[in-house]
């Protein structure tokens, strides 16, 4: 991992694009702390899990039942 100043980043951004592609981050940071991290762009998408909250998440019998009136009316 490089850290750099903002300054120089500004002044050797293609010599860190070169570092990020060859498998390096870079980490920028403006007055000693972290604002920015380089690392290389992907397309990869996700894996996706079908079924991995599987017996995580469950929809109660009486999700489709009418309220109760009491629930509509306003406290006066």
């Amino acid at each position: 991992m490089t850290i750099v100043k903002m300054r120089e980043a500004k002044s050797r951004l293609s010599r860190l694009v070169k570092d990020v592609q060859a498998g390096e981050e870079v980490i920028i940071v403006s007055r000693n702390k972290p604002v920015a991290r380089l690392v290389p762009y992907t397309t990869k998408k996700p894996i996706r899990m079908p079924g991995f909250l599987r017996g995580k998440i469950w929809i109660a019998s009486d999700f489709d039942d009418p309220l109760p009136e009491e629930a509509f009316e306003r406290n006066s």
